[in-house]
């Protein structure tokens, strides 16, 4: 049991970047201490010891403002960040190296007796408010997003995010690429989002910056089967958008201003 406390204690040194001795860590982090309540709580809960064990488990509740019930399965180097908030039930079980922030729930969805909280694989971190709920499997080195609410199954290796939760696909490397290029040269901030993100907005902005592409890669090859049988030369230059100065209260100005350049100066 100590062996693995001096783990717990450890593991947050590797991501917090705000731990700054062992001294800090271990008086004024609430995970931590729920931490090494657990622990002693689940040694006297598998001695026979399961009144002492919830009262133990009550009182660190009290102080951290995390519960966990004595019966759940915690594995090695688990850190629970902030914390205030996490209730982890007691079926619940959790692989190594994870991290909880706060807000979490691993619940359950039945009354009835036998497994019903959700089985957490190796380095899953669970972002703040997220509940998982039902005794599903979420696979190891899954990400759940901020307030996500999980009941299904997630393969290892996957990104959920959402509620219900749904599974984030990557993008093409090159997809991306190219929609980067289309949204510099047409103006676009593509750094307001995050592109790996399943958002709605993003989708549709994304998908006019697509049409654009394929757009603009047609008009190029029109212009040069145009210019090859002996026509004048198109010009596929796109006009600068910091062309136009817009001078102060030339309300005569700003009216023929582009929009995309509107748009910009706006924000």
């Amino acid at each position: 049991m100590f062996k693995r406390v001096r783990e717990d204690i450890q593991c947050v040194f590797e991501r917090d970047p705000a731990a700054r001795n062992l001294w800090d860590v271990m008086t004024t982090y609430p995970g931590v201490h729920a931490m090494i309540w657990y622990r002693l709580a689940h040694f006297l809960w598998h001695k026979g010891l399961k009144w002492l064990a919830r009262f133990v488990a009550t009182t660190a509740r009290w102080f951290t403002g995390i519960e966990i019930h004595p019966a759940a399965k915690i594995g090695r180097r688990v850190f629970i960040d902030h914390g205030m908030g996490v209730v982890i039930g007691e079926t619940a079980q959790i692989g190594d190296d994870c991290t909880l922030y706060h807000g979490v729930t691993l619940g359950g969805t039945s009354w009835q007796e036998g497994k019903r909280h959700p089985t957490l694989g190796a380095r899953v971190v669970v972002g703040a408010g997220a509940k998982i709920l039902g005794p599903i499997m979420i696979g190891d080195d899954v990400r759940i997003g901020s307030n996500a609410v999980v009941v299904k199954d997630v393969a290892a290796d996957n990104t959920v995010v959402g509620i219900p939760g749904r599974i984030v696909h990557k993008k093409n490397d090159q997809v991306l690429k190219k929609r980067q290029q289309m949204a510099e040269k047409i103006g676009f901030d593509a750094y307001g989002l995050t592109q790996g993100a399943d958002d709605p907005i993003e989708k549709a902005i994304y998908g006019l910056l697509d049409h654009v592409q394929a757009q603009d890669e047609r008009l190029a090859q029109l212009s040069r089967e145009i210019e090859r049988l002996g026509g004048g030369r198109v010009d596929m230059d796109l006009p600068k958008l910091d062309d136009v100065v817009l001078e102060p209260n030339d309300p005569a100005q700003a009216a023929h201003l582009h929009p995309i350049t509107d748009i910009n100066r706006s924000q």
